[in-house]
C-alpha cells in the first residue's frame, strides 16, 4: 500500500474529524453499530481520540447511533428470529458494550409469560416427541444454549411434554 493510500485508510490527514464522520457512516451504511463498536473502529483507523469523541457526539445528536434503540432491536429480532433467551441476549449486547441500563432496559419488556410462549413455540418446532428424561434433559440444554433462564426452560420442556401426552 503507497503511502497516499494509507493516507486515505487511516486518519491522520489535515481534516482528521472530516475522516473520522467519513470511516462512522460507512460502517453505519453497512449495519448499525453501537458507540462501543464505532468507537473501536474508528481508534483502529488511528484516528485522533478528539476526532472520535466529536464524530461519535454529533452521530448520537444526528440519531446514528442510540444504544438503547439498538439493544431494543437487538433483542426484539433475537427473540423472534433465533429464538434467543434472555441471558444469552445480556451477553451479546454486553459484549458489544452496550451500557448496563440499556441491556436492562431492552430485556425488561421481555416478560416471564412471553419467553416461556417463545421456548414452547421453539422446542414444537424442534423436538418431535419429550416422552422420555433423555430426551427431556436434551430438550432443556437445547434452552439453557439459547440463553433461556433454567426456571422457563424447565417449565417449557414440562409444558411440551404434557401436551403430547
Amino acid at each position: 500500500m503507497s503511502a497516499e493510500e494509507a493516507q486515505k485508510h487511516h486518519c491522520g490527514a489535515d481534516d482528521a474529524e472530516s475522516q473520522a464522520r467519513a470511516i462512522a457512516l460507512r460502517a453505519l451504511a453497512r449495519r448499525e453499530h453501537t458507540v462501543a463498536e464505532l468507537r473501536a473502529l474508528l481508534a483502529r483507523r488511528r484516528c485522533a481520540p478528539s476526532a472520535i469523541d466529536a464524530v461519535i457526539g454529533q452521530l448520537e445528536a444526528d440519531g446514528y447511533l442510540d444504544d438503547a434503540g439498538f439493544a431494543r432491536r437487538f433483542a426484539a429480532d433475537k427473540i423472534e428470529f433465533e429464538g434467543w433467551g434472555r441471558d444469552r441476549i445480556a451477553y451479546a449486547l454486553r459484549q458489544r458494550g452496550v451500557p448496563e441500563e440499556h441491556v436492562e432496559a431492552a430485556l425488561t419488556a421481555r416478560d416471564y409469560e412471553r419467553e416461556l410462549e417463545a421456548a414452547i413455540t421453539l422446542l414444537a418446532r424442534r423436538f418431535a416427541a419429550l416422552s422420555d428424561a433423555r430426551a427431556q434433559r436434551r430438550a432443556w440444554q437445547f434452552l439453557a444454549r439459547r440463553g433461556y433462564a433454567s426456571e422457563v426452560a424447565y417449565d417449557a420442556v414440562r409444558a411440551v411434554a404434557k401436551r403430547r401426552e
